[in-house]
């Protein structure tokens, strides 16, 4: 297991599922804490969802659950139970994504949990706050990426309505939850409290789109829709080139400047001088540049645009990451030896010069730590299948 992170000493008792709460604890665990999964004998559903080296080590469930220790509990006996109170004891975060009513009949709601131990940070994941009228609705990605508005931007850039192809919900709410999780731990530091966090997908994912999209309608009165019109003008689309196609934004002042004197000296006209003005013709500045795009290749348009230092990048597929030269620089990606084998796994996006974070381990197969961990409490192995 990692020590070196910032979250080294820390204890999470980890009983959530899919990805959001997942990937959360993931991100903890690399961050040096010691995640303890607990799992139905059933296991979490992620782990047969994709493919993988062996039964219930799917490359989805392997990715968001590395560095954890597995332990299996059945919640619905009096021993599983026990146990997972006896856990709960010694830990500095409890963090689940059950639906409200259902950690509560089990006992473990957040006045539960907090009898047991007044110190911790209690983390809730949901799809919806339980102020709400929804705070009962199931949710997953798709339902979120639906409520929250994403398919209806995609469609007023494409014309008809998409999903993001990624699972953006679950992972902006697994962030939000990393983050609002810490920032409890920072109270706790400071005062010794501990408390309740709850983080809902839908809340989250609507903070998460209204970032930009709020815009005029945030005006009283309002000074125009919901709706930022850059990210949706139906030319904003990688740029066809002689021989494939290039990603490039020429957005402010002096990267238009240097592209028209290097490539269109005949769009100098005040039309167009100003983002003020480009931005009221965006639809119009997109597709023009669109035109220029198809005289050269793409090799020679990114040699241009760092001359010019305007953002520009080829058009790369996720296969393609595991070759990318900026990535292997900075040693994105560690192989971590396994029972199956080695794996490859995408690293801590982040740098700390004192407290480094890393890949904490491998990926547990189900209840492979019951028996360790439940002797560290004292207990014998309890009946968990």
């Amino acid at each position: 297991m990692s020590s070196s992170g910032p979250l080294a000493g820390i204890r999470v008792v980890d009983l959530t599922a899919m990805v959001m709460g997942p990937y959360c604890t993931q991100i903890l665990a690399d961050m040096g804490a010691d995640v303890v999964k607990v799992e139905p004998p059933a296991g979490d559903d992620t782990r047969y969802v994709s493919v993988g080296p062996a039964p219930g080590l799917s490359g989805v469930f392997v990715n968001v659950n590395r560095g954890k220790r597995s332990v299996v509990l059945d919640l619905r006996s009096d021993k599983g139970r026990a146990a997972l109170r006896a856990l709960i004891a010694g830990a500095d975060v409890f963090i689940h994504s059950m639906r409200a009513k259902a950690i509560t009949k089990l006992g473990f709601g957040y006045d539960d949990v907090a009898a047991m131990n007044p110190s911790i940070v209690y983390t809730n994941c949901y799809g919806y706050g339980r102020r709400g009228p929804d705070r009962d609705r199931p949710a997953y990605d798709d339902t979120i990426q639906a409520e929250c508005g994403l398919p209806a931007v995609q469609a007023a850039l494409t014309g008809e309505a998409n999903y993001v192809a990624t699972i953006v919900a679950d992972k902006v709410a697994g962030l939000t939850a990393v983050y609002a999780t810490t920032m409890a731990l920072f109270h706790r530091e400071r005062t010794g409290e501990g408390q309740e966090v709850e983080v809902a997908m839908f809340e989250t994912m609507a903070s998460f789109m209204l970032v930009e999209h709020a815009n005029g309608a945030m005006f009283d009165p309002p000074l125009g829709p919901a709706m930022y019109h850059r990210t949706v003008a139906p030319n904003r689309k990688p740029y066809r080139t002689k021989d494939g196609y290039i990603s490039a934004l020429i957005y402010n002042d002096r990267h238009w400047a240097s592209f028209i004197d290097s490539v269109q000296p005949v769009w100098a006209t005040e039309r167009y001088a100003t983002l003020t003005a480009r931005a009221a013709e965006i639809d119009t500045v997109y597709s023009l540049v669109a035109q220029t795009m198809t005289e050269r290749t793409t090799e020679e348009w990114l040699t241009l645009f760092v001359e010019l230092e305007i953002p520009a990048a080829p058009l790369n597929s996720p296969q393609a990451l595991f070759d990318n030269e900026q990535l292997n620089a900075v040693g994105f990606f560690e192989t971590v030896p396994t029972a199956q084998g080695p794996v490859r796994m995408p690293g801590v996006p982040t740098w700390f010069s004192r407290t480094p974070g890393r890949i904490a381990g491998p990926t547990p197969e189900l209840g492979a730590d019951t028996e360790a961990v439940l002797a560290e409490l004292g207990l014998a192995e309890v009946e968990s299948r």
